[in-house]
């Protein structure tokens, strides 16, 4: 029997509706992989009434931000540039870490990695964090989209590779090469970037 993993990214969504697509598809734990749990345009979502109103409705919350978040606290994950490489953090002991305890926590729960953003090719859950899951033997990714719907991470990717412009297939590259290279792309555009003081990062208010 196969494993399912969601994904699910809180949006603009208020938080009845936001319980209500986790009840549709069953979830009963949610790993946080904001890098910071708090946002200042929608405080509803900062950790702690987060966790309290998922506690009421029966559903565990997990903080996993310091291992999966898209921001990391390692200055070694970052170019010359400012930006973080998500290979870099891939390949940290505590990334590996946290991947660890979402394939053992599938075991016993039904799991949505939440981040904030609300079409996963601009997050960090599918371009990083799912990346390094999808060859999980029997293991199904499902990213819930804004409207309660569910898209398979099989076509999660075959939208990146139109994104990449990739769709129309390589001469003398396999499609598993595409993909890989439309996920660098795509991390590369959507990466955070150190600013100076007083900016935001592209004018965006939740951390990856």
């Amino acid at each position: 029997m196969g494993r399912n993993l969601y994904t699910v990214g809180h949006s603009i969504h208020s938080l009845p509706r936001f319980v209500e697509l986790l009840k549709r598809h069953g979830i009963t734990a949610v790993c946080d992989v904001r890098s910071a749990p708090y946002s200042r345009l929608h405080p509803h979502f900062n950790r702690e009434p987060l966790r309290e109103e998922l506690k009421r409705h029966r559903i565990a919350y997990v903080f996993l931000g310091e291992e999966l978040g898209g921001r990391s606290s390692d200055p070694s994950c970052y170019d010359a540039e400012g930006r973080v490489r998500y290979g870099r953090i891939a390949d940290t002991d505590a990334f590996q870490h946290g991947l660890t305890r979402v394939k053992e926590g599938i075991e016993t729960h039904r799991i949505a990695l939440m981040c904030a953003e609300k079409d996963p090719l601009t997050c960090h859950r599918a371009v990083l964090i799912c990346r390094h899951l999808r060859d999980e033997t029997d293991l199904s990714i499902l990213h819930i989209l804004e409207d309660g719907q569910t898209e398979r991470h099989e076509e999660s990717e075959r939208r990146l590779l139109r994104l990449a412009r990739m769709e129309q297939g390589d001469l003398f590259k396999s499609v598993q090469e595409q993909i890989e290279e439309a996920y660098e792309h795509q991390g590369r555009r959507i990466a955070y970037r150190e600013q100076s003081a007083g900016s935001s990062r592209d004018g965006r208010d939740d951390a990856a």
